[in-house]
C-alpha cells in the first residue's frame, strides 16, 4: 500500500466557503481526506517576495483591521468544523513573508502560541502539524516546532538551517536518499514541489505525480485552492485537472490518501 497525504495551504479568515467547496466536495464525498493548512490569523497586508499582494486574501479591500483572525469568519469555521473530511493544520500565523525564517526564539515562541490559540478559539482541537509559509524555517523555529508539533510538513531540509545535533541523522538520511526522518517524537516531511501548480504545464506534471506516488510509500502533493479561482474567476480546465487527478488516486487500490495524523497513530513505512 502506498499513501498519498494533500496538503492544501493558505486558507484563512477571508477564504470564501464556495472555492473549498468547489475545488474539494468530490473529495470528501469519496472519504477522502483534505489537510487545509489553515492561517490562524491572517496578516491582510500580506505580499509576496515582489510586494504584490497575495492571491489568497479575498475581499479585504476598505478593512481597517492589519489582521484577521479565522475565528471571525464564523460561516467559515462551521463548514470546516461540520466536514470531518478537513484536517486542519498550523500554517504559520500571520503568514508575513518568511515569519519562521528567522533566529528570534521569544518572537518565534509567540508566533507559535498566538497561532495555537487562534485555532482553540475557533473550536479546532489543537494541530498537530506544522507548515512555515513558503516552506522556509530557521534554526531556532526547528527547535521550537519540535518541542510542539508530532510532524512539520515543509519542501525540503538544509543542514544549515537546521540544529546541529540534527546533522547526524541529517547525513543519515541524505545517504539514503529519503524524503522523511525523524527527530525524537518529530517526523520531518518533505515533498517533491507544488507539482499541483497553475503556473506550470500541469498537464505534463500528471505523469510526474503519478511516478512519485507509485514510487514512494509516503507522498505529499502540496496545493493552493486559490490557484484555482485566480482574480475572483474559476480556472475550468485546472479545476478539471485536479479532479483528474482525484479520480486517478481513488481508482487505484494500492493507494490511500490520508491525513497527516494518520502517521502519528498508524505503523507506516515513510521511505
Amino acid at each position: 500500500m502506498r499513501y498519498v497525504i494533500i496538503r492544501d495551504d493558505d486558507t484563512n479568515a477571508s477564504t470564501p466557503i464556495e472555492c473549498l467547496e468547489t475545488l474539494y466536495r468530490p473529495w470528501l464525498d469519496r472519504g477522502m481526506p483534505i489537510n487545509l493548512a489553515l492561517i490562524p490569523e491572517v496578516s491582510l497586508s500580506a505580499h509576496r517576495a515582489d510586494g504584490r499582494k497575495e492571491q489568497f486574501l479575498f475581499n479585504t479591500n476598505g478593512g481597517t483591521s492589519r489582521t484577521l483572525p479565522i475565528a471571525e469568519n464564523n460561516n467559515l469555521v462551521r463548514y470546516l468544523l461540520e466536514n470531518r473530511g478537513y484536517h486542519i493544520v498550523q500554517h504559520g500565523l500571520h503568514h508575513d513573508y518568511l515569519e519562521f525564517d528567522r533566529e528570534s526564539s521569544p518572537e518565534l515562541a509567540t508566533r507559535i502560541e498566538r497561532g495555537v490559540q487562534r485555532l482553540a478559539e475557533a473550536g479546532f482541537p489543537r494541530a498537530e502539524t506544522f507548515v512555515a509559509p513558503y516552506d522556509k524555517i530557521s534554526r531556532a523555529a526547528y527547535k521550537l516546532l519540535a518541542d510542539r508539533f508530532g510532524i512539520i510538513s515543509t519542501g525540503w531540509f538544509e543542514r544549515r538551517r537546521l540544529p546541529a545535533t540534527w546533522w547526524p541523522k541529517y547525513v543519515l538520511k541524505e545517504w539514503r536518499s529519503a524524503s522523511h526522518w525523524r527527530v525524537g517524537h518529530t517526523l520531518l516531511l518533505s515533498h517533491p514541489g507544488c507539482l499541483l501548480s497553475c503556473y506550470r504545464d500541469y498537464r505534463a506534471t500528471l505523469p510526474e505525480i503519478i511516478s512519485r506516488v507509485n514510487t514512494q510509500p509516503v507522498t505529499v502533493l502540496v496545493n493552493h485552492w486559490w490557484e484555482y479561482f485566480r482574480d475572483s474567476k474559476t480556472d475550468h480546465d485546472f479545476l478539471a485537472f485536479f479532479h483528474e487527478v482525484l479520480d486517478y488516486l481513488a481508482g487505484n487500490l494500492e493507494i490511500k490518501v490520508i491525513p497527516f495524523s494518520a502517521l502519528l497513530t498508524k505503523r507506516i513505512e515513510l521511505n
